[in-house]
């Protein structure tokens, strides 16, 4: 009976043991996705807590592409073909159309752009519908999406609304065969605000790892290195 009594201390004494050291379950994973920005945090953060941290910080809403001088748009008025058509902003960022002369069009979303002549037209038309799309954009930097360094075709790309790494990627073509996709960044922001976030480009492109996609926002910057070896 002393033999079973001890023998049950002793395993119970290893389980409270073993309780203590682990780890509580979601304390790590609780920390990741929020915090200092990836390559500017502590030195003893793990890769894989800087990669799912600037995934985390990343992964926003993206807001709506912002109207800009000499964008091309649609506007479409429902059951009235005479009040639709393509007009071009202007360079003072106003457009005009039948019923509507010189409204502010820059800065403006083209859904904002839609109610604001939804209000105008009511004076003439009952309930009017509109819709309003960018048919061609001339967008300033602040409304692009830049690509430099290793990739097919670095170019600057207009920025529409949900676009995402992997959009941006395919449009330029892709990654060069020397390209270290892996250790791209991208930059947002400027001045004191300015962000650098880690991109995992090799397992975005050459893996199709989907989790390695993330959104892009207006004005964002991304470089793509070349590999040493």
């Amino acid at each position: 009976m002393k033999f079973f009594v001890s023998k049950l201390g002793a395993a119970l004494l290893l389980l409270l043991v073993a309780a203590c050291s682990s780890t509580p379950p979601g304390s790590i994973s609780d920390s990741l996705g929020r915090g200092p920005i990836p390559g500017q945090g502590p030195g003893q953060a793990s890769q894989a807590a800087v990669q799912q941290q600037s995934q985390g910080t990343l992964l926003q809403a993206s807001p709506e592409y912002l109207i800009g001088p000499l964008d091309e748009l649609n506007i479409f008025v429902w059951r009235a073909p005479e009040l639709s058509g393509d007009v071009t902003v202007r360079p003072d960022g106003r457009i005009s159309t039948p019923l509507v002369q010189d409204m502010q069009a820059a800065g403006k979303s083209p859904t904002q752009l839609a109610v604001d002549l939804q209000r105008q037209l009511s004076e003439y038309v009952r309930n009017p519908e509109v819709t309003v799309s960018v048919k061609k954009f001339s967008s300033t930097f602040d409304q692009q999406v830049r690509v430099l360094g290793e990739a097919q075709r670095p170019v600057a790309l207009p920025y529409q609304a949900g676009m995402t790494v992997l959009d941006v990627m395919v449009a330029v073509g892709g990654l060069t065969e020397f390209a270290a996709g892996n250790k791209a960044v991208l930059i947002r922001g400027q001045g004191e605000n300015k962000r650098s976030y880690r991109l995992q480009l090799d397992d975005l492109m050459r893996r199709a790892d989907v989790k390695a996609n993330v959104p892009v926002l207006p004005g964002d910057v991304i470089l793509i290195p070349e590999s040493i070896f």
